[in-house]
């Protein structure tokens, strides 16, 4: 893996343990349902506004690098078929060019 999709992870992970503190610490805060409840609407609402671009891009890489291995794997599924067919067709010629004496 390269440093920078180590980076991308990394802040997504620490996007999402802070985002998870947050919204623990207002459930479990001594605050009554509907002011807690207020309140981490306002807290969501601020860090998806502040952090929107960056979590579509991250969203955005993340497509397509899952493009990119979907690519590979079906490149690679192609070139696994096509060599089983050639051994298939070798091992039938083979067989063609064998004679049989039945004598």
């Amino acid at each position: 893996m390269s440093k920078k999709n180590n980076s991308i992870s990394f802040g997504l992970g620490l996007f999402a343990g802070v985002i998870g503190g947050i919204i623990a610490g207002v459930l479990y805060a001594p605050k009554p349902g509907e002011e807690s409840r207020n309140e981490l609407k306002e807290v969501v609402s601020d860090l998806a506004e502040k952090h929107s671009p960056e979590v579509k891009e991250a969203k955005k890489q993340a497509l397509e690098s899952i493009d990119l291995v979907k690519y590979k794997m079906e490149r690679q599924y192609r070139k696994l078929n096509y060599m089983l067919k050639s051994k298939k067709l070798q091992k039938a010629k083979e067989l063609e060019d064998t004679e049989y004496d039945f004598n």
